[in-house]
């Protein structure tokens, strides 16, 4: 008897802690966390203070700096989905202009490309939500939002 309540009380706590950390499965980085960089294209060697002429970012990126020199590029792709799509990104601030990303293939990712153009520094946002919509049987759905956010500094 004891080693079926040891072994019940393994298996418990074992599936709580796995409640604890969930994975979008698509792509997406739901924590935020990520490789604690902004990830610079193969072209993106430092220059300027530390600043990079080209970037790429992703769902990962989130909550990161990133510093581009004038004239520099950045993409950016958030991998999403049908149930779970991320709004299209928005720039608030003059250091940035945007430029043709090109197509989005996959229904929910949300693509943004933009072009280095003045020193200063532009605030770049997305968000989509944590749970699908419900659906017509009535299944439960959360009503959180998952933000994403990189700030992005244009030196000379």
């Amino acid at each position: 008897m004891r080693r079926t309540t040891t072994l019940a009380l393994a298996a418990a706590t074992l599936l709580l802690a796995g409640c604890g950390s969930q994975s979008g499965g698509d792509g997406g980085d739901d924590t935020g966390g990520g490789s604690g960089k902004v990830s610079p294209s193969a072209s993106g060697t430092p220059s300027s203070g530390g600043c990079v002429p080209q970037a790429e970012l992703t769902a990962a990126d989130n909550g990161h700096t990133l510093c581009l020199t004038k004239g520099g590029e950045l993409r950016l792709t958030l991998d999403g989905t049908k149930d779970r799509p991320w709004k299209p990104v928005s720039a608030s601030g003059p250091a940035l202009e945007a430029i043709n990303s090109g197509f989005v293939i996959q229904p929910g990712d949300a693509s943004a490309a933009y072009r280095a153009k003045t020193a200063g520094t532009t605030k770049l946002t997305s968000s989509r939500p944590m749970c699908p919509e419900p659906t017509a049987s009535g299944q439960v759905s959360c009503k959180g939002i998952q933000e994403w956010t990189v700030t992005v500094t244009v030196r000379q």
